[in-house]
């Protein structure tokens, strides 16, 4: 068991029969009442994002999720295949438990397979990744300073807003929280 208090960021705890990543979380001390956590938690299972309230040293169970590396190998139809680095085993996974990730993630990519209780429940994505622009208006002399953006297309068809600077080619650092322009690379 662990205390609410305790929250962090990427923590994986048990409630509801299900498992939940807490994703952002907020201590709140009232001047009148009692203290409490606001938290915005996310179903590992089906990546359904709840906003959840405690009280002030609540206690939720620990979920033991395992991460275990794996590549990226290809797409067949709604299904797509990882190979563990280490014993060459190869799994599938469903377009529809990893919909959100496949906008980030690009063949031969390494990634982190999540398990818990020897499911798998998803994929856990580096903070940042870097994609290639396949396809932007091209940029117009001058237009760097004026804070203005474009749609651009990266690799894995993910649009992303990027500065006028940008063109066909670059490499993007993308952040896979949000899905937004960090720089580029």
């Amino acid at each position: 068991m662990i205390s609410v208090n305790d929250f962090k960021t990427g923590l994986t705890i048990e409630m509801d029969n299900d498992v939940w990543q807490v994703v952002d979380f907020q201590h709140v001390k009232p001047g009148k009442g009692a203290a409490f956590v606001r938290s915005k938690l996310r179903n590992l299972k089906n990546g359904n994002i709840q906003e959840k309230t405690f009280r002030a040293g609540e206690k939720v169970g620990k979920a033991h999720v395992e991460h275990k590396k794996m590549q990226y190998l290809y797409a067949s139809g709604a299904s797509h295949a990882f190979m563990d680095t280490a014993t060459y085993e190869q799994i599938e996974l469903t377009e529809a438990q990893i919909e959100h990730e496949l906008k980030f993630i690009k063949e031969n990519m390494e990634v982190s397979i999540m398990t818990y209780n020897d499911e798998m429940i998803g994929i856990d994505l580096p903070n940042n990744v870097e994609l290639e622009v396949v396809e932007t208006e091209p940029g117009i002399k001058g237009d760097t300073a004026s804070g203005g953006s474009k749609p651009a297309t990266v690799e894995t068809g993910l649009v992303v807003q990027v500065p006028f600077f940008i063109n066909p080619g670059d490499k993007l650092v993308i952040n896979t929280a949000d899905g937004k322009y960090v720089s580029r690379a």
